[in-house]
């Protein structure tokens, strides 16, 4: 935990990172690693959060945020329960307004939601009085995905941000993923750098923070790290991509690439990891390789989530 006695968390939801301020961020992420020595021991569980309820409203798949939330919020001890758009009422043509009004007459502390329209999670948020995490909505933000990420790094970097270089490579242009983390590790001194075709780019890029690249050999030169992106091609319009195997030998990262990078470079990926066509299986399979070490943290910063969220106009501090 951080050695800040007077800090108090001050937000009732988690909708994007910059509502965060590099003070909240660096405190979650102390939280977070103060809940990782607990998933190392051979009980996994504390009594911290008994009581509390916490709901799961995934409306799009989810494998790793929605199973990462579900796990973190039963070794806090609160009780969770799952909803997707299969198995609600949205199916029957319900609003979302009038869904989460439904969720909260059953007086949840927090709803986390994952939707495919931007806006969604604020809209509760404005709706409802329990706390909202936002799990993911449309193009526009994935906070705690930023979250996990930066403690994967915190961790590889020896708590060092300032002055390292990440690369981010693929389809920035359809990455809520991408958005997050180029906002949170640019507030935290990270320098970075994209890489895609043109076609992948977002519009506005050109007053983002960051230095554009179109050749991967160029872009990954004396990097740090480097974070994939998935290929969504569930979100793009027809002509975006009309030849995946030249996509695959232009921008799929190899061991050719990384011996480019620094000595010491780590690779990063959200999943979920389409191999051989953004990443190779040599890169994947690699110790540089942190994919299993981001679902790790992903657990310990989704504790410290719903730890700060539900704790927050409690009488310690924290």
């Amino acid at each position: 935990m951080t050695n800040d006695t007077t800090y108090r968390w001050p937000h009732k939801d988690l909708l994007d990172v910059t509502q965060l301020s590099a003070e909240d961020t660096l405190h979650l992420l102390d939280v977070a690693a103060s809940f990782q020595e607990i998933n190392s021991r051979p009980v996994k569980k504390v009594p911290t959060l008994k009581g509390k309820t916490i709901v799961l409203f995934f409306v799009e798949n989810s494998t790793r945020t929605k199973t990462s939330f579900d796990v973190a919020g039963k070794r806090l001890s609160a009780d969770t329960f799952a909803l997707a758009k299969t198995g609600s009422s949205l199916n029957k043509g319900e609003s979302l307004k009038d869904t989460g009004l439904t969720l909260q007459a059953m007086a949840p502390d927090i709803i986390v939601i994952r939707h495919p329209s931007s806006g969604a999670a604020r809209f509760l948020a404005e709706l409802l009085p329990c706390s909202i995490v936002n799990g993911g909505d449309g193009w526009h933000a994935h906070p705690t995905q930023a979250l996990l990420d930066c403690y994967s790094l915190r961790q590889a970097w020896n708590g060092i941000f300032a002055g390292r270089t990440l690369l981010i490579l693929g389809d920035i242009a359809h990455s809520r993923v991408a958005r997050s983390n180029m906002h949170l590790l640019h507030m935290l001194g990270v320098h970075l750098r994209l890489c895609a075709p043109r076609t992948l780019l977002p519009a506005g890029v050109e007053h983002w923070p960051v230095e554009v690249y179109s050749n991967l050999e160029a872009a990954v030169r004396d990097v740090d790290a480097v974070m994939c992106l998935r290929l969504q091609l569930e979100r793009q319009q027809a002509g975006l991509l009309p030849d995946l195997a030249e996509y695959s030998r232009r921008y799929c990262l190899s061991r050719q690439h990384l011996a480019l990078a620094k000595p010491e470079v780590k690779v990063l990926h959200p999943g979920p990891m389409n191999r051989g066509l953004e990443i190779s299986n040599d890169i994947a399979d690699a110790p540089a390789c942190l994919v299993l070490d981001q679902v790790s943290a992903g657990v310990a910063t989704r504790m410290a989530v719903l730890y700060l969220l539900t704790t927050r106009n409690d009488g310690d501090l924290v």
